[in-house]
């Protein structure tokens, strides 16, 4: 495994202490009431509060901001304090901000990771092992009877589809700018097709950025449809259409154009499928390319990371699609990937890395020679 340096570096060798990997093993051990505490503190505003006192708060202080009762109040503090989210002075007994009660509170990533787990996660993560065993996401049962998560967005509750495409979008967004300029300013893409366009909102960008390009967006039926309400209406609406297809049936074909393609993308796509299965895809693309024709594949490859926060989030992502989403995909590295690729008779041709929040575009082509 070819890891990016930062990563290497932690998981190559050890570094904590025995007392240091004792306290992580409890840790781990009490992780969902580590999460929920933490999640109520934000919730309730209780962070805020501290963080926005001049010199902390008491515990009586908190007590009369939220009405709650002392023994509440002393439960969620006792446990934040020990948690590491909280410190005390002990000569006054006010309650301060750490580091990490900071980031929990400013950091934009974790805000979106506590909402997408909670809303969710949560419940189905009680059938991990049993998902991961038979391969089918069996946490999704909790919220009704879909095969996969994708099937079941437009009929789930508003605050889990909030926390869903908030969770989606926000590591998308961050990428979008650097590569609207790599698409359109370095390979001059006038046609696109926009596989697994959920929304739209990738397909508005383009048309908005470059006022020649037109998009095809190839995605469920019932995504499609939500796809077109969304984007009624709005700026190059009329140079956007859909082409509904399930790209599980391995006999569903992209559609074919005659003038030839310029691009395909897949935009946080091919973590949604197993390995067969993006193979199959792949194929299908390939059929509908010509030379000329380039697929963009942007994903947060968890091998490529600059920082080990980001690999340890994507890692555990990838047991959302075992539990939740469809039991059978993951975060891929770039060899998985690779493999992949070539499988399909393309080959990479270049990757753009560092995009956004630990993106990687990574640029195919057909691979004309591999006979």
């Amino acid at each position: 495994m070819d890891l990016f340096p930062s990563l290497k570096e932690k998981y190559t060798h050890e570094s904590l202490s025995a007392r240091e990997a004792q306290r992580l093993a409890e840790f781990i051990a009490w992780g969902p009431a580590v999460f929920q505490v933490s999640r109520i503190m934000l919730k309730l505003g209780i962070f805020d509060m501290i963080r926005e006192s001049s010199n902390g708060l008491t515990r009586q202080d908190i007590c009369e901001k939220t009405t709650m009762s002392d023994y509440a109040v002393k439960c969620l503090l006792e446990a934040s304090l020990c948690i590491g989210t909280l410190l005390i002075d002990t000569e006054t007994n006010r309650y301060i901000i750490s580091k990490t009660g900071w980031f929990l509170i400013n950091d934009p990533a974790t805000r979106v990771n506590i909402d997408f787990n909670h809303h969710v996660n949560y419940e189905g993560w009680f059938k991990l092992e049993e998902s991961l065993l038979k391969g089918k996401p069996e946490g999704l049962k909790h919220f009704g009877d879909w095969p996969t998560v994708y099937e079941a967005l437009s009929a789930l509750p508003q605050e889990v589809q909030n926390s869903w495409f908030g969770f989606d979008h926000f590591y998308s967004d961050s990428s979008f700018p650097e590569a609207l300029k790599i698409i359109f300013d370095m390979y001059q893409v006038k046609s696109l097709y926009d596989v697994g366009g959920n929304t739209g909102k990738w397909a508005l960008q383009c048309v908005s950025y470059n006022k020649n390009v037109n998009i095809t967006v190839l995605d469920l039926p019932q995504q499609i449809e939500m796809m077109l309400t969304n984007i009624n209406g709005k700026e190059g609406a009329e140079r956007i259409e859909g082409y509904s297809i399930n790209l599980l049936d391995n006999s569903a074909k992209f559609p074919v154009r005659k003038d030839g393609l310029d691009a395909i993308w897949m935009s946080q796509f091919l973590d949604c499928f197993s390995m067969d299965e993006i193979i199959s895809i792949l194929e299908r693309a390939q059929e509908a390319m010509t030379d000329k024709t380039r697929i963009f594949i942007m994903e947060t490859l968890w091998d490529r990371q600059r920082f080990e926060p980001a690999a340890f989030c994507l890692t555990m992502t990838s047991l959302y699609f075992a539990a939740i989403a469809n039991g059978n995909s993951k975060m891929y590295n770039t060899e998985d990937l690779e493999y992949c690729i070539n499988k399909a008779g393309l080959k990479i041709e270049t990757i753009h890395d560092h995009l956004g929040q630990g993106h990687s575009i990574i640029v195919c082509v057909k691979n004309n020679n591999q006979y």
